[in-house]
């Protein structure tokens, strides 16, 4: 069975399937690539999943970042 690819970009805050450790399951897109660097709202953890675990883990949105992620040339 295919997950699809959820089309995530930095500053996107979404939810997992389960909390974290400390209760929260909001979590701050912070890196994109072969894995995506996430860092958690509540106790500021930061974490990283390769591709296919976070869109297999993916729940939804809470928030949508600007899409900026720092590199303009």
């Amino acid at each position: 069975m295919a997950v699809p690819i959820t089309p995530v970009r930095v500053g996107d805050v979404v939810r997992l399937k389960k909390p974290h450790a400390c209760g929260s399951n909001e979590w701050e897109v912070t890196k994109l690539g072969m894995d995506i660097g996430l860092t958690c709202l509540a106790c500021d953890r930061k974490v990283r999943l390769v591709r296919a675990e976070f869109d297999r883990r993916f729940r939804g949105f809470i928030r949508r970042g600007d899409g900026s992620g720092g590199s303009e040339g």
